[in-house]
C-alpha cells in the first residue's frame, strides 16, 4: 500500500467527496455527484512533491482491471494525475469500496485503448464529448491488480 504524507486536493468537491467516500468504506459519496454514475478513488504520489494525492474517478472496471481516463472535461491538458501516473506507474491505489488495493498502470494504445474507450465511453457518455472539445487525445491508463 502506498505510504506517505496526504496531500488534500486544492478543490473542495474533491477533498470532500474523497473524505466522505474513505469514512464510510465506500458506502456514501461513491457517485458522481448528482449523476448516480459510480467512481473510484485513485491515490498516486505527487510527481514533484512526493505526496499522495487522492482523486475520484469514473469507475470503469472490467474483469478486475480499471480504465483511468485522463479527459479532464475535455481540457487542453492532461491533470495532474496523469503526470504522477507517467513518474510512477507502480505507485497507484484504487478503491473500489471498503478497501484500497494495489496497482500498476500502463497507457493504452492502438487495439487495446480502442477497446477500452468503448468502455469508458459506454460507463461515462459525457466521454465521448470531451474528446470531441479537445486537439490531444485523451489518455487513457489501463490498472492491473499487482
Amino acid at each position: 500500500m502506498l505510504q506517505g504524507e496526504y496531500e488534500p486536493s486544492p478543490s473542495k468537491w474533491v477533498r470532500d467527496q474523497v473524505e466522505e467516500y474513505e469514512s464510510s468504506a465506500g458506502t456514501r459519496a461513491n457517485t458522481l455527484r448528482d449523476t448516480g454514475l459510480p467512481v473510484i478513488i485513485v491515490t498516486t504520489r505527487g510527481n514533484k512533491s512526493g505526496k499522495l494525492r487522492k482523486t475520484p474517478l469514473m469507475r470503469v472496471e472490467h474483469d478486475g482491471e480499471y480504465a483511468l481516463v485522463a479527459s479532464q472535461g475535455g481540457a487542453p491538458t492532461h491533470p495532474v494525475w496523469y503526470h504522477n501516473l507517467v513518474a510512477d506507474p507502480e505507485a497507484v491505489t484504487i478503491q473500489d469500496g471498503p478497501e484500497p488495493f494495489d496497482m500498476r498502470v500502463h497507457e493504452a494504445t492502438g487495439a487495446e485503448r480502442e477497446q477500452w474507450w468503448d468502455r469508458a465511453v459506454a460507463a461515462f457518455p459525457p466521454y465521448a464529448e470531451y474528446q470531441t472539445k479537445t486537439d490531444r487525445l485523451i489518455p487513457l491508463f489501463v490498472a492491473t491488480r499487482r
